[in-house]
């Protein structure tokens, strides 16, 4: 008995349930083809089981579009009734009075509800929400004008004054707003930043509302030079504009003011060197390092001045060969006075990169790097990364297989780690430069499963690479020459490489190596610092082989290039844009979104 009692129950929940459900789309159905009267029925029924807000609002845009205000008029004081804390009921029944010519009606209803204020923020807000939602911003402006009186310094509404303002196009009251915020309260520094890039875009040259709060800023800092949260929104104000010299220039004149021994100046410079600002980064450096070895900072400064230049000769490879030779003699400077041990092992490194790459100084690199990898107390970790660049060094130098000894050695020490990976992939490519492109192969099917996502696809894309042209001409002469092409390019031997590139379009015009082929030769121009060949050649894979394997890498090197090296923002926002749309499965997804944002200046802050 009790068995069946319970099984009648269940079957008739559920179809109660199943019929809900039915009515709930049975009425958004009429709704969405305004049938309103149909749709009508249905929300009625449902209002009075689930009278959600949802639901609600739906019979109630039912009634207007029937003309039947009577019954729009009962159903919202009953919900009310049942809601007495909700006053956008209330306002919405004013709303309904003056629709259904009942202004005066509406008038008293406003009235008594901007009467029955109260010192209480949170009915102040939510009858200036529920007046703004209805576009009664004068109405609005009179409850927060009532509202600031009766809260007096409590809670003084500057968030709702703000957005009245900005409803009516007062710009310059509303910026007010957001300061006077400030004022009140330092803490809302964020939130303020937050609302501001959502409604500008800073890095427009004219926008006369950068010049406002700039200099209603200047004008506070001057009145309160002991109010950092002004120099600190100026300093955010600036970076948005990526003026870095103007943000050094106040955090400079407040590092002093605090005796701070430069932290924040040292902060700005690591955002400059994210932005590729890197000439404002070496004066926030510079500025760290004048204060002395007494600031905790000096240290960190003078590694990062010297990583600054680095990263400069590395991305823009715009140099001088003096400015190069400067740059060695400033490494070997501090490394002579820090020494030869763990610590300066970044600095080794670094040095040794500009040599091999830059300066053509191959021979002393690895004289360096050898005499490293006896250093004493190094990790494990710290031994392979030398040997890591050992080896591509080796291989710059023409030592392939000493190169590859290294790489061996890295795998078998670290075959778990990241590094390990890395090393063997690139063990895989000497084989594949000496065109053995079936032990190459193997290798390569193994790393397909690496952990390390960049690791992974850069395998599968020379896995694939060699599948697709492996073997297509009788005696493999194409993808030989374009595997030793490739060689030449990371030996900087370009000419070499354009000969074999073009032997290759010569003598196999219809070959699909082609893509790989413009890839390559721009990937050559990047490294001589010839951004407009690049650009050139990326477009041109870009137009003809759109859906193969390199389209997002080709896209990603085009937004980077037009980014750090033409600086068109809003050119490269919409290639990263294009990438994030076209190419959802990109591995350069994550770095481009994260790209974006520093072009917009999300979360860029100097901390307080």
């Amino acid at each position: 008995m009790k068995i069946a009692t319970l099984f009648t129950c269940l079957v008739i929940t559920f179809f109660s349930f199943a019929q809900k459900e039915t009515d709930q789309q049975l009425a958004q159905h009429y709704f969405a083809s305004g049938d309103f009267e149909k749709a009508s029925m249905y929300y009625e029924k449902i209002v009075a089981t689930d009278p959600s807000k949802f639901n609600f609002n739906r019979y109630y845009e039912c009634l207007l579009q029937l003309k039947d205000f009577k019954q729009a008029e009962k159903i919202l004081k009953k919900q009310i009734n049942i809601n007495r804390i909700d006053l956008d009921y209330k306002v919405q029944l004013g709303k309904l009075y003056e629709e259904s010519s009942q202004e005066e009606k509406a008038k008293k209803l406003y009235e008594e509800l901007i009467d029955d204020l109260t010192a209480d923020p949170g009915y102040i807000i939510n009858l200036f929400t529920a007046f703004r939602s209805q576009n009664k911003n004068e109405l609005a402006y009179k409850v927060i004008d009532s509202g600031r009186k009766l809260l007096k310094n409590s809670y003084p509404l500057h968030f709702q004054f703000a957005e009245y303002y900005g409803a009516i196009g007062q710009t310059e009251k509303m910026l007010d707003e957001y300061i006077g915020l400030l004022d009140f309260q330092s803490s809302y520094a964020e939130s303020i930043q937050n609302l501001l890039i959502r409604q500008y875009d800073f890095s427009q040259p004219d926008l006369k509302e950068f010049d406002y709060l700039k200099s209603s800023l200047l004008s506070r800092i001057q009145k309160n030079p002991s109010e950092q949260v002004y120099v600190n929104m100026l300093v955010w104000l600036f970076i948005q504009r990526k003026n870095f010299d103007g943000a050094l220039l106040q955090l400079q004149a407040l590092d002093k003011r605090l005796e701070e021994q430069g932290r924040r100046v040292f902060e700005l410079g690591t955002i400059c060197i994210e932005n590729a600002a890197y000439e404002s980064a070496r004066k926030a450096f510079r500025y760290v390092i004048g204060i002395g070895q007494s600031s905790p900072y000096y240290l960190k400064a003078e590694n990062a001045l010297l990583n600054t230049r680095f990263l400069e000769v590395t991305t823009n490879r715009n140099y001088s060969k003096e400015e190069i030779t400067a740059t060695i003699a400033d490494y070997k400077t501090v490394l002579q006075r820090v020494g030869k041990r763990p610590t300066s092992l970044p600095l080794i490194m670094e040095l040794s990169h500009i040599q091999a790459f830059y300066a053509n100084q191959a021979d002393s690199a690895i004289l360096n790097l050898t005499a490293v990898l006896k250093t004493p107390g190094l990790t494990d970790m710290q031994r392979a990364e030398a040997k890591l660049l050992l080896g591509d060094i080796h291989v710059l130098h023409g030592d392939i297989w000493e190169a590859s000894l290294l790489y061996m050695q890295i795998q078998n020490d670290l075959k778990f780690e990241p590094i390990g990976q890395e090393a063997k992939y690139k063990n895989a490519r000497i084989f594949y430069y000496d065109a053995e492109f079936d032990y190459a192969q193997e290798q390569l099917n193994i790393l397909k499963e690496s952990t390390s996502k960049l690791i992974a696809n850069d395998a599968m894309q020379l896995s694939i690479m060699i599948t697709d042209n492996y073997g297509i001409d009788s005696n493999y002469q194409a993808m030989s020459w374009f595997a030793k092409a490739d060689l030449f390019i990371e030996q900087h031997n370009y000419e070499a490489a354009f000969v074999l590139f073009d032997s290759i379009i010569n003598a196999f015009p219809y070959h699909s190596l082609s893509d790989e082929i413009y890839f390559k030769k721009a990937q050559a121009m990047q490294q001589q610092g010839k951004w407009n060949e690049a650009i050139d050649l990326l477009t041109t894979l870009l137009k003809y082989h759109k859906d193969d394997i390199l389209a997002d890498d080709a896209l990603f090197q085009l937004a980077e290039i037009t980014e750090l090296q033409l600086k068109d923002l809003p050119k490269a926002t919409e290639i990263y844009k294009t990438l994030l749309f076209d190419y959802k499965g990109s591995l350069f997804a994550e770095e481009a979104r994260k790209r974006l944002r520093l072009i917009r200046g999300d979360q860029i802050n100097v901390t307080e």
